[in-house]
């Protein structure tokens, strides 16, 4: 009876949300939403002193997402249309579906958060090579996006998967899905290249830095480009053109390559005035050398030259005999998924090592090429490519922007860039010789990078060198080149491999850092650390720390670190994360229990007072905004704050809508992706959902519940997506110490729920505006650097 009555409910529940949302697209939203908000930003803005309303301000919208026309962007690509390319969106963009689905698209929820870091981009109130950072960003986000996301897309319909959609969640097959994405993806494109075009460039050269075609060169700067060329470049080089006897060579995942059209000047049967047929060429441009090579100019002015571009007013020198018909940069992208047949390897290290090399030349999925290019070597790329139409991407400026990042760091302007920021350090008590002592007198809670990572630096190099740490066990997911912490787990097993028990378990799976852990894991492995994968077909992703030590007193204890992001000292400074350092006894023994659930999959039968994907996060989760439920039917206060970087998890979203229909007020930060819709009427009106993007990427998973007047503050690793919840082992912990709780919710929540600069509120509709400033401007991240400088005891 019980379950007919749950089934009889969400039936009920689904009819009043598609009644509802009939009625919301018939309404006009602004008004509602933008009084909701202003109350709750005034509510925030008072949290942390700040005097400020806030409501809602439509923003135009990029062309990106609201032209979608599906088209490539020239004509010769356009006209080869064949039966699979897509067909592209409608001018509404997202919003066309939108009133019809229970829950928004994850790619194109995933492409309007690109949409936000290119609208950084076009911010002229940004510093201008920070524009270009998040210009560069976007390029290598997209370049994500296609290895993965889009390859799957095209793994699965080419495997024979192409059933659609739940009626909910749009009820499109995965072609149509990779349809409606197609279009948004080549207006994205042309986006990207409007804002270079248009804004970037021409503000570069206001400020005298000019990235310059060959032509422009002076006749010193050629001198010193063409130096560069002989000593640099040219011994790295090597020509290939396409014949019998010269096969098209291995075009490595996305690296950067000038084709093309050459006719031999003397072959040809005597007296045939027919010109011979054209050939292609192939030049890959060196990956090992700048692509922004620097050039002498005036005093002030700072000059390049791209690298393929002085390599492409060379090739006739590498072509001797042939005339040059036509010349483009182009870049292939390529399908990057590691498929493991995990239970057929001797080791998962070997299985990923040997995949590894798979993903340098899997099937290509992308081809971008220069928009000057000929139909007749588009079309030449794309079929040897095997590439549909749509998968050809035309630009309209220098193939790859992901490498204009150099332009930052290559510039030394710093009016033309953030100004230096280093977090706070802690300071011991007076009473406290070490961390260790401080921690058996209270909890630290560090927010990255306000407070400095240094602090947990401390925490592993300390247990390193202490003879009275008798174990250290720790988790790694992503870590930086040269990493202290890393030195710190060697040098401990080496010194005191008598003494001192070192393990670590280090996920060899971590997208894209697959190599460098399988490096990381030799060397632990050479020095004498225990290292450990974690669970077969999980990944390892929780961030652990545990240290067992003798103390003074005689008693032996246990203290840990827990995060929400990676040991990693690099992002660390622009990741905001969150870091608890902490003695207490249930959680560190919980901790004990995490390890070895890793180790040896011994499940605990109970992880508290943690909560453990993928055993009880999940259901944990669910217990929690439910208990909010039942107190806001109860009369009892009730509420959700939650941030997390995506929300996907249908269970989870479904929750959520229950709670807001029970009274529940809920306030989500979501910096990337989500699947709820927020504001309908009768369903979600009560859930306002916003995202950050802004000087710092924004990492941290804080939890924040009411739970009728004694609240609960949890953060961790994991977002709300079913990967995390299902397909990793994740650990969410509960920040006890009332007044780290109340930092976490008042200081820290509290800013990112006033901020009316950085912020951009999710619609009923998909799409994204920006709050209104109906007072003072107030960016989350500034607030919180300026709280880190006033309370720095020392600067770092």
């Amino acid at each position: 009876m019980n379950q007919e009555k749950t089934i009889s409910e969400k039936q009920g529940a689904a009819k009043r949300l598609d009644a509802a949302l009939q009625e919301s697209a018939e309404q006009e939203q602004s008004a509602g939403t933008a009084s909701r908000m202003g109350a709750k930003q005034a509510e925030a803005l008072a949290a942390v002193k700040t005097a400020n309303g806030a409501g809602v301000a439509h923003i135009h919208p990029a062309k990106s997402i609201a032209k979608a026309t599906g088209q490539t962007a020239k004509k010769a690509v356009a006209r080869k249309t064949a039966s699979r390319s897509p067909k592209g969106l409608a001018k509404t963009g997202f919003a066309a579906r939108a009133n019809e689905n229970r829950f928004f698209d994850r790619d194109e929820s995933w492409m309007l958060f690109n949409q936000r870091v290119l609208e950084e981009a076009e911010d002229a109130s940004n510093r201008l090579l920070e524009r270009v950072k998040f210009l560069a960003i976007t390029a290598s986000n997209l370049d994500e996006f296609f290895e993965i996301r889009v390859a799957s897309l095209l793994q699965r319909i080419e495997d024979g998967f192409n059933e659609p959609q739940r009626p909910d969640e749009g009820g499109l097959t995965l072609q149509e899905r990779l349809d409606r994405l197609s279009g948004v993806l080549h207006g994205f494109v042309e986006a990207q290249y409007a804002c270079l075009n248009r804004r970037l460039l021409p503000a570069l050269r206001a400020e005298k830095v000019h990235i310059l075609k060959w032509r422009e060169l002076s006749a010193s700067a050629r001198a010193h480009a063409l130096e560069f060329y002989e000593n640099e470049a040219d011994p790295l080089l090597t020509p290939v053109t396409i014949d019998p006897s010269h096969p098209f060579p291995r075009v490595l995942n996305k690296a950067l390559c000038l084709g093309l059209l050459l006719r031999h000047k003397r072959r040809g049967k005597v007296g045939d005035k027919t010109p011979p047929a054209s050939v292609l060429g192939v030049v890959t441009v060196p990956r090992a050398l700048p692509r922004l090579v620097p050039l002498p100019g005036a005093e002030g002015r700072s000059d390049f030259i791209l690298l393929h571009e002085l390599i492409e007013s060379q090739v006739e020198r590498m072509f001797r005999g042939y005339e040059v018909l036509a010349r483009s940069a182009f870049r292939v992208t390529r399908n990057s998924n590691l498929y493991l047949q995990e239970e057929e390897s001797r080791s998962v290290l070997e299985s990923v090592r040997a995949e590894l090399h798979n993903r340098r030349k899997g099937d290509a999925v992308r081809l971008e090429i220069e928009s000057t290019a000929t139909p007749e070597m588009v079309e030449r790329l794309r079929t040897n490519f095997e590439l549909d139409p749509w998968q050809v991407f035309l630009t309209d400026g220098p193939v790859n922007l992901s490498r204009l990042m150099n332009l930052h760091s290559e510039v030394a302007r710093p009016e033309l860039k953030y100004p230096g920021f280093k977090g706070r350090r802690y300071h011991l008590a007076p009473k406290s010789a070490n961390l260790f002592d401080e921690l058996r007198a209270r909890d630290i809670l560090l927010h990255h990078p306000f407070d400095s990572y240094g602090t947990v630096e401390d925490f592993i190099e300390s247990a390193a060198v202490d003879p009275a740490v008798m174990s250290m066990k720790q988790t790694l997911y992503r870590t930086s080149a040269d990493s202290p912490l890393f030195t710190a787990l060697t040098e401990a097993a080496q010194a005191a491999a008598q003494t001192k028990d070192v393990t670590v378990v280090i996920e060899l799976m971590a997208r894209f850092d697959e190599a460098s852990n399988i490096r990381w894991a030799r060397e632990l492995e050479d020095a004498g650390v225990g290292v450990f994968h974690g669970i077969l077909g999980l990944k390892t992703h929780c961030k652990l720390a545990l240290m067992v030590r003798r103390d003074p007193d005689g008693a032996v204890r246990r203290y840990a670190h827990l995060g929400t992001g990676n040991y990693n000292t690099v992002t660390a400074r622009f990741y905001t994360d969150i870091s608890l350092l902490t003695a207490r006894p249930e959680i560190t023994a919980a901790v004990q229990a995490v390890f070895r659930y890793l180790t040896a999959e011994s499940e605990a039968e109970a992880f508290a007072p943690l909560l453990v994907a993928p055993l009880t996060l999940a259901p944990g989760l669910l217990a929690l905004i439910a208990r909010e439920a039942e107190h806001a039917k109860a009369g009892r206060p009730a509420g959700i704050v939650a941030k997390m970087n995506a929300l996907l998890d249908r269970a989870t979203v479904e929750a959520l809508y229950a709670a807001s229909s029970a009274g529940v007020e809920i306030d989500l930060i979501v910096r990337g992706m989500c699947s709820l819709r927020p504001g309908v009427k009768g369903v979600s009106e009560r859930i306002r959902v916003r995202s950050i993007v802004g000087r710092f990427l924004e990492h941290s998973r804080i939890f924040s519940f009411v739970n009728g007047g004694a609240p609960e503050v949890l953060c961790g690793s994991a977002d709300w997506m079913p990967r995390n919840l299902f397909e990793r082992c994740e650990v969410v912990y509960p920040v006890l110490d009332p007044a780290l709780a109340g930092r976490l919710r008042k200081e820290i929540l509290g800013a990112y729920l006033a901020d009316n600069t950085k912020a951009r509120l999710l619609q009923p509709d998909g799409s994204y505006v920006r709050a209104a400033k109906n007072g003072a401007a107030f960016n989350a991240q500034d607030r919180l650097m300026e709280l880190s400088e006033a309370d720095r005891g020392d600067p770092q």
